[in-house]
């Protein structure tokens, strides 16, 4: 099965070069890999150019977004399966994608997400929280939970089948297209009891504003999904959020998990 891995960047020269890296170290051999560039300025373009060979699809001009930057990515894959690896966010070692695959294959489902682990920015090897993908269930999507989205590779026909991100979402795109394929669309999937991804910590919805704006959006991405919810239960969300940061057990166990 060919896998097309999608990267969307912006001005992210401090770390770009280490998402790639973790693409091209991939044991499997039949990765896609696009990279899709905002007009970057602070030197990002040089080190991606570094690695042009290697990269399978690169375009480089001003988006509306960063969904409209994932949606030009998927519009130009080619794979059978596809996931989104963020600039900021690296996989885990060099068998993750060995692994997604073999899940595919082993049980026959739409769509396979995993865990990860949140990292200090300036220091990848300190983990702050972990987030744990198993507590996610259909039924839960009211609470606006939903397996990391990082994690999440689907067959490329399910982008045909219930269409790409919404652009009128700026931060909660990835929630509104996982209501629409598992809960409106009930996708089948696979849950891998295993980090594959380090994401490094103080992403676009991390300031209280954003937060905000955020539990709006997936108000919103619910109502237009069927999905039954309200504000008393997404504040849930964020006092359930409030205990991974104490997952001290998954903490101290990452290397088995690994």
């Amino acid at each position: 099965m060919k896998v097309s891995i999608i990267t969307v960047v912006l001005n992210n020269k401090d770390t770009i070069e280490d998402c790639m890296l973790s693409v091209f170290n991939q044991s499997y051999p039949d990765i896609e890999y696009i990279v899709i560039d905002g007009g970057s300025v602070d030197g990002t373009l040089d080190i991606i150019k570094k690695y042009e060979a290697k990269i399978s699809k690169f375009v480089s001009e001003p988006d509306r977004g960063i969904y409209d930057a994932m949606n030009k990515g998927i519009s130009l894959a080619t794979g059978d399966i596809v996931g989104i690896l963020n600039s900021d966010d690296f996989y885990i070692n060099n068998d993750v994608i060995s692994l997604i695959i073999k899940e595919f294959i082993e049980k026959n489902v739409d769509s396979v997400f995993a865990d990860l682990v949140y990292v200090k920015r300036n220091d990848s090897n300190k983990m702050v929280r972990y987030y744990d993908s198993s507590k996610f269930t259909k039924e839960r999507l009211r609470f606006g939970l939903m397996p990391a989205h990082p994690t999440l590779f689907v067959k490329r026909r399910i982008y045909h089948d219930f269409g790409l991100f919404k652009e009128e979402y700026k931060i909660s795109g990835d929630f509104e297209l996982i209501a629409r394929i598992f809960g409106k669309g009930s996708i089948s999937y696979s849950y891998i009891n295993k980090p594959i991804i380090k994401m490094r910590t103080g992403g676009v919805s991390s300031s209280i504003k954003n937060k905000i704006k955020l539990n709006k959006e997936i108000y919103k991405a619910c109502k237009e999904n069927g999905i039954k919810t309200n504000y008393i239960l997404l504040a849930l969300r964020s006092l359930y959020k409030l205990s991974e940061p104490f997952s001290s057990k998954r903490l101290r166990n990452i290397n088995h998990l690994v």
